[in-house]
């Protein structure tokens, strides 16, 4: 093994360790929020409005969601759930094994969808639909969760960091020579 060999192998385990403490502490801290978030309202009756409205923008009322977006897939709790927890599997394998050197955006973008995911299947799988409290009044948009948003805004982000990501061939090709 060549010292350029032990280089380029510490390099994707620095990568793997620093993308894993971003993945961990984004899913730890939203996780914690969004369940938090999800056993307060759930306290209430469905269909209750809890805040609001909060002038024409939005208002904060329970619903037990069993579906997915704008009543899709009503009744497949358990589907969705295993959707969920597929999902994050596939980018946690993206993220640790066939991008070992990826961004720390994308590993912020992975951990949002991680927490989202993960915390959407808790409520599936625990008690059977999806604790939704958050209702926009200024656009005809289905009520969503904390979750809901590290789904939604890590799926941008992970999007934005693979147009931003150069290829490897741009960045290790030499000069051209005079």
């Amino acid at each position: 093994m060549t010292a350029d060999t032990g280089a380029s192998q510490t390099a994707p385990r620095a990568h793997r360790a620093r993308n894993g403490a971003i993945v961990a502490v984004i899913v730890v801290l939203l996780l914690g929020i969004d369940q938090a978030t999800k056993a307060f309202f759930n306290q209430f009756p469905m269909g209750s409005v809890v805040a609001g409205p909060f002038g024409d923008i939005l208002c904060l009322r329970t619903v037990h969601n069993t579906g997915a977006a704008w009543g899709m897939m009503d009744g497949a709790t358990v589907l969705l759930g295993v959707l969920s927890v597929a999902v994050v599997a596939v980018l946690l394998v993206f993220l640790f094994v066939l991008a070992p050197d990826a961004s720390p955006l994308s590993a912020v973008a992975v951990g949002l969808v991680a927490a989202g995911g993960i915390g959407n299947a808790i409520d599936r799988f625990a008690l059977g639909y999806v604790v939704d409290f958050i209702q926009p009044l200024f656009i005809d948009f289905p009520v969503f969760n904390v979750a809901d948003i590290g789904v939604t805004c890590g799926f941008v982000l992970l999007v934005l960091s693979l147009l931003l990501q150069r290829p490897a061939s741009d960045s290790e090709s030499p000069e051209p020579a005079n």
